[in-house]
C-alpha cells in the first residue's frame, strides 16, 4: 500500500507496471479503432488471448490524428494468430509477425517480446528476436516511451508503462532504456527519432540525442532493403522537408542518401530538392497522390547533372553521356538504398526526358507528348523551372501543346520554327568497322530513348 502511494505521488515508474489511463485521460473510443484492428482484438481476446492496439496508432488518437495504419500486440504466438484469423499470413525473418487481410485494411499483428533478443551481430544490433515474453517486457523492448502504449479496446482502456502519456504532452521523444545501448540493437531507431521529432514538431530528449552523431555510422550496417523503407516512410512522413533537414542537422543523412550532402551545399541544388519535398508534403497533407520515384528522381537529379554535363565537356554526345551519368549515380545510391527496379525505371525515363522535351520541333514533340512517363516528366520540368534552373516559357509552350487541338499544335510549332529552334538531323549512317559501330549510333535512335 506504501509503494503504491509512493508511485502515484512520484509518478515513479519502472516499467513493470502500468499506469491504467481512463477514457477521460486519453479520449480514445473503441469506435475510432480501424474495423479490422477491432475484429482482431475481438477475435483473440474470444479465443481466450490478450490483445492490444499499439504503437503509433495510439500515439496518433491520443494526439488527435487519424492513424495511417494499426498494429497489434498480443500473448497468442504467431501460429496461433494465423489459426485464429482467417485471412492472414505469417511474414519476418528478425521477428515473426502476421499481416491480418480486411479488405483494404492490413493489421499487423506482433507477439509479446522477451525482453532479451535472441541473436546480436558483433556490433549488438539485433538479427533475430523470437523470443516471446510478457506484455510489461514487450513495452521495454518498443523503441519510444510515446510509442509504448497499449489500448484496450473492450475496456477501452490505455496502459502506460513508461509515462508515453507525459511525454506526448510535453511534446518528447525519449528512448526506453540506455539510448547507446537500443541504438545498437537497432540503428533504424536513430532515424525513427529524427522523423518523429520532424513529424510531431516533438524536441528529441538531450540523453536520447546524444549518442546520435557518435553512432550514426552503425547505419551502414542496416540492411539496404530495411533502409531504403525507412527512407519511404520519412519522404512520406508529410513532413519529409523537415525531416531530411533534421537528419543533415543530426548528421544522419549520410547513411541514407550520400549524395544529398552535396546537393544541400549548392544553392541551386537546395532550392530544388526544398521544392520538391515541399511539393510532396503539400501533395500527402491534401490526400493527394504522390510518386516515391518522382520524389527520389528530384533528390538525385543535380548529381545526375553534375555528371552528364562533365561527360559532355569531355566530347560525349547527349544521351550516352546522359545514360552514363544515370548508371553512374545509381550505382553509388544502391549501394546505401535498395531501391526497387521499378522505382528506377520511372527515374531514369524522367530523367531522360528532359533534354527531349527541350526539342519542340515536328514529330519529336507529338512522340514525347505519348510517352507514358510525359506527364511526371512534364512536372519535373516545371520543378526546375519554379527553382529558377529551367526556363519558364518551355514549361508554358507544354502546358499549351498538351490541351491543345490539332490546328492549335500545329501553330505551336510554327511559332517554334520562326524562334529559330530547329530539329536535330538524323546522321546518316555510313559503313563502318565493326570496333566503332557504337561510336556511330544515328542520333535519332538515341533521343528517342526512355529505358
Amino acid at each position: 500500500m506504501i509503494k503504491s502511494l509512493i508511485r502515484k505521488v512520484f509518478r515513479l515508474q519502472d516499467g513493470t507496471e502500468a499506469t491504467v489511463l481512463s477514457f477521460a485521460k486519453h479520449g480514445i473510443r473503441r469506435d475510432a479503432i480501424s474495423p479490422g484492428a477491432r475484429k482482431v482484438c475481438d477475435a483473440l481476446t474470444e479465443a481466450g488471448f490478450e490483445a492490444y492496439v499499439v504503437g503509433g496508432a495510439v500515439r496518433d488518437l491520443m494526439l488527435g490524428v487519424q492513424p495511417k495504419d494499426y498494429d497489434v500486440a498480443t500473448n497468442a504466438t504467431p501460429d496461433q494468430v494465423h489459426k485464429q484469423i482467417r485471412r492472414s499470413r505469417l511474414i519476418g525473418r528478425r521477428f515473426k509477425l502476421v499481416h491480418a487481410m480486411f479488405g483494404d485494411e492490413t493489421v499487423e499483428v506482433s507477439t509479446f517480446r522477451a525482453e532479451t533478443p535472441s541473436e546480436t551481430d558483433e556490433h549488438g544490433r539485433v538479427l533475430r528476436d523470437n523470443i516471446f515474453g510478457t506484455r510489461a517486457q514487450d513495452a521495454a523492448r518498443r523503441d519510444f516511451t510515446i510509442n509504448a502504449l497499449y489500448y484496450d479496446p473492450t475496456k477501452e482502456q490505455v496502459l502506460d508503462y513508461h509515462r508515453g502519456a507525459a511525454d506526448l504532452k510535453a511534446k518528447i521523444v525519449r528512448i526506453i532504456g540506455d539510448p547507446e545501448a537500443r541504438y545498437r540493437e537497432d540503428p533504424v531507431r536513430m532515424l525513427r527519432a529524427v522523423r518523429f521529432a520532424a513529424k510531431l514538431g516533438f524536441q528529441i530528449d538531450q540523453k536520447t540525442r546524444e549518442p546520435i552523431d557518435r553512432l550514426g555510422p552503425l547505419i551502414e550496417n542496416v540492411p539496404a532493403a530495411r533502409l531504403f523503407d525507412e527512407m519511404q516512410k520519412l519522404l512520406l512522413s508529410g513532413h519529409a522537408h523537415a525531416c531530411v533537414h533534421r537528419l543533415r542537422e543530426e548528421g544522419l543523412h549520410r547513411g541514407m542518401m550520400p549524395l544529398l550532402d552535396v546537393i544541400l551545399e549548392q544553392p541551386l541544388g537546395e532550392r530544388f530538392v526544398n521544392l520538391a519535398l515541399q511539393q510532396t508534403d503539400d501533395r500527402i497533407r491534401t490526400d493527394k497522390g504522390v510518386s516515391p520515384a518522382f520524389l527520389l528522381a528530384a533528390l538525385l537529379w543535380h548529381e545526375v547533372l553534375a555528371a552528364w554535363k562533365s561527360r559532355e565537356e569531355e566530347g560525349e554526345r547527349t544521351i550516352p553521356s546522359m545514360m552514363a551519368a544515370m548508371d553512374e549515380v545509381l550505382d553509388i545510391q544502391t549501394e546505401k538504398l535498395a531501391i526497387p527496379r521499378r522505382f528506377t525505371t520511372t527515374m531514369r525515363e524522367i530523367w531522360v526526358l528532359q533534354p527531349r522535351l527541350e526539342n519542340r520541333t515536328g514529330k519529336r514533340a507529338m512522340l514525347v507528348l505519348e510517352h507514358p512517363r510525359f506527364r511526371a516528366a512534364y512536372d519535373f520540368l516545371a520543378l526546375r523551372a519554379a527553382s529558377g534552373e529551367a526556363q519558364q516559357d518551355l514549361v508554358d509552350w507544354w502546358t499549351k501543346f498538351q490541351i491543345a487541338n490539332d490546328a492549335e499544335r500545329g501553330a505551336l510549332l510554327a511559332t517554334t520554327r520562326a524562334s529559330g529552334e530547329k530539329p536535330r538531323r538524323r546522321r546518316r549512317r555510313k559503313p563502318v568497322r565493326d570496333s566503332d559501330e557504337r561510336r556511330e549510333a544515328p542520333a535519332g535512335d538515341e533521343s528517342g530513348s526512355g529505358r
